[in-house]
């Protein structure tokens, strides 16, 4: 199927992700009023919202496209956008937990324009927080009617178990060294990153099409094109770690540099053997932080030595592998159309 021209999907794309959202937020707003007060009020703060009841707040809310893909695939896979609302509910909620986590191990002290959590509450509460909202999420998939509750319950544990793996590689990564043999390899990363970011996108996806009675391959295909996108989403945020605006992104300029994160474009900058990567090996192999200046010269030998390039292109490769993916089944060709309004707007996003 040809996609409709990249302007229209880019002005389409906001307003699935609001559709989707506005039909998720009443029960996302339910399920955390189960919550202790202080958690509730946390995961109310992480979500953007001024109180539990999910009324908005002041600063970005998120997009939401964990569960846009979650309600999407279940039309796709020919089902009432609302027979997946619980789905969605739940992959929002292990979204969460994984942020208040992440930011924890990353030394992140800001997301979305606000404090991160644990900077606001502290580090253990915002740890409990997240636990709780594991557990909600698990709950709610477990107590929800229907006879694809427990097959869904079980495509959420195979997800925990993957993005556990990718975020315990990532944290490994850190005490690899820049180059030489045990160097972090770009397809190392790529492997990491399927398992960190593109588990969850593939659950969201998967978890939809489950709710919906699909088929195994149908289930199969929505979730590999859902880990692909992660990937992909994964790629575009390394990007904006390192040349993204912070009135856009609520980070510091070049925050990833600085704490010297191994991200795709760094890796592809130093798996390539032009003399710009061999002078930010140098930069880099010091272990230290960089400070303002030493930032931007990283940035621009990664950008010499063709890591945004690579980083780009990566991105725009595993959007391909999403694309064959769910054009490998027959889906219903009007929800079709909105995930594949989502893909450039991966891309193109500025947050």
């Amino acid at each position: 199927m040809t996609p409709p021209p990249a302007t229209q999907q880019q002005s389409a794309a906001p307003e699935v992700l609001a559709r989707c959202r506005d039909l998720v937020r009443p029960a996302l707003a339910q399920a955390v009023r189960r919550l202790h007060p202080w958690h509730a009020e946390m995961a109310a703060f992480s979500l953007g919202w001024g109180a539990a009841d999910g009324s908005p707040a002041p600063g970005s809310q998120g997009k939401g496209l964990r569960q846009a893909l979650t309600l999407l695939s279940a039309e796709a896979a020919g089902a009432p956008a609302e027979d997946a609302v619980v789905g969605a509910v739940a992959v929002e909620l292990i979204h969460v937990f994984s942020l208040l986590h992440d930011d924890i191990m990353d030394g992140d002290e800001t997301r979305r324009q606000r404090a991160t959590v644990w900077k606001a509450y502290g580090t253990g509460p915002a740890i409990l927080a997240g636990d709780a909202l594991f557990a909600l999420a698990v709950q709610t998939l477990a107590d929800s009617p229907g006879r694809y509750s427990a097959t869904a319950v079980r495509h959420l544990a195979a997800t925990l178990t993957d993005l556990v793996r990718g975020q315990a590689d990532d944290l490994l990564f850190e005490s690899r060294p820049w180059n030489g043999p045990e160097a972090v390899q770009p397809h190392e990363y790529r492997r990491m990153a399927e398992h960190k970011t593109g588990a969850l996108l593939g659950c969201a996806a998967g978890l939809g099409a489950v709710l919906a009675g699909a088929p195994a391959p149908t289930v199969d295909a929505l979730a590999l094109a859902g880990r692909h996108l992660g990937v992909a989403f994964q790629a575009v945020d390394d990007l904006l770690g390192i040349w993204g605006d912070p009135e856009a992104t609520g980070k510091p300029v070049h925050s990833d540099l600085r704490r010297l994160k191994k991200t795709y474009p760094v890796l592809s900058a130093l798996a390539t053997d032009r003399p710009a990567a061999r002078q930010l090996a140098t930069l880099l192999g010091t272990g230290n932080p960089l400070d303002a200046t030493d930032a931007r010269r990283a940035a621009e030998l990664i950008e010499e030595a063709g890591g945004r390039t690579a980083t780009l292109t990566e991105a725009h490769h595993q959007l391909d592998n999403a694309r064959h993916s769910l054009e490998s089944v027959p889906l219903t060709p009007a929800a079709l159309d909105e995930i594949l309004t989502l893909l450039p707007f991966l891309i193109d996003r500025t947050r």
